[in-house]
């Protein structure tokens, strides 16, 4: 594989586990320079232990929705390894369920962690990549971004507002040299969703699982500039364009989609059971 990234700045946010540290892995095998992002120091550093033996990296324990501490980060990353190159937006989070039950806290701080982060860390971020000469702004959407998705609709909300300003923003930045997209998975196969298996929605399950690492390997082709966006799995994406664009097929294939997520969710409960 040729190593696009060699010496490269890599920012990634929410790197401590699931994709974050799954794209921390993938740059560091290019040999690239990392700067780890993520609010619990013990994970961040366990990440950066493991990857130390193959690159240089860095480590910031701090929270993305702190518009301050993202301008300091960006200082930060350039002081250190001289230029930045790459900023992965994966830092997410999802307070489940209907919308009337989740505390109001909990729905800013999805806007705010989503979607507000991102943006502010991309707008900060444009003129140090500039002064690199080149670079990638890579956004972690979601399927749930492609179609709304009723128990997930302030999730789906900032990841349909990401995946438009990803799309926004590469037109931007066509002529820059900037490599801008999104990556939107639906399940994935990390703690993120397998931790709380019993508050995630049925209909969820019922797209099939994607691993961190196929994520991660779709992060890096987006840096590379090969497409905008990349839906996991591929047949998914289409599936979620269709209801998206017929909403009426979309409600009409729900009982379907929860009956067999269901099946899976099971499966996927047992299979935890087991390890």
């Amino acid at each position: 594989m040729i190593e696009k990234f060699c010496g490269k700045t890599v920012i990634i946010t929410g790197a401590s586990a699931g994709v974050g540290a799954a794209c921390a892995r993938a740059f560091a095998a290019q040999n690239a320079k990392l700067v780890l992002v993520a609010r619990g120091r013990a994970g961040l550093n366990k990440i950066a232990k493991e990857l130390r033996e193959q690159c240089e990296v860095l480590t910031q324990v701090m929270d993305v929705a702190d518009t301050e501490q993202c301008l300091k980060l960006l200082k930060k990353a350039e002081a250190k390894f001289g230029q930045v190159h790459v900023l992965i937006n994966n830092a997410g989070m999802h307070a489940r369920g209907d919308l009337e039950k989740i505390d109001p806290a909990d729905v800013a701080a999805m806007v705010d962690i989503n979607l507000r982060a991102p943006m502010v860390l991309s707008c900060a971020a444009i003129p140090f990549l500039r002064k690199a000469g080149s670079g990638a702004i890579v956004m972690i959407g979601s399927l749930a971004g492609r179609a709304p998705l009723q128990g997930a609709v302030t999730y789906s909300g900032t990841k349909a507002g990401l995946r438009a300003f990803a799309y926004g923003l590469a037109d931007e930045l066509k002529d820059a040299n900037i490599n801008v997209g999104v990556v939107s998975p639906g399940p994935v196969d990390t703690g993120f969703i397998m931790d709380e298996i019993d508050q995630v929605e049925d209909i969820v399950f019922s797209q099939p699982m994607s691993s961190a690492a196929q994520v991660a390997d779709a992060v890096v082709e987006i840096a590379q500039g090969k497409q905008v966006e990349i839906s996991l799995p591929a047949i998914s994406g289409k599936l979620t364009t269709l209801s998206y664009l017929f909403p009426s097929l979309r409600r009409g294939l729900r009982p379907k989609l929860y009956e067999l997520g269901r099946k899976n969710k099971d499966k996927y409960r047992n299979r935890a059971a087991q390890q």
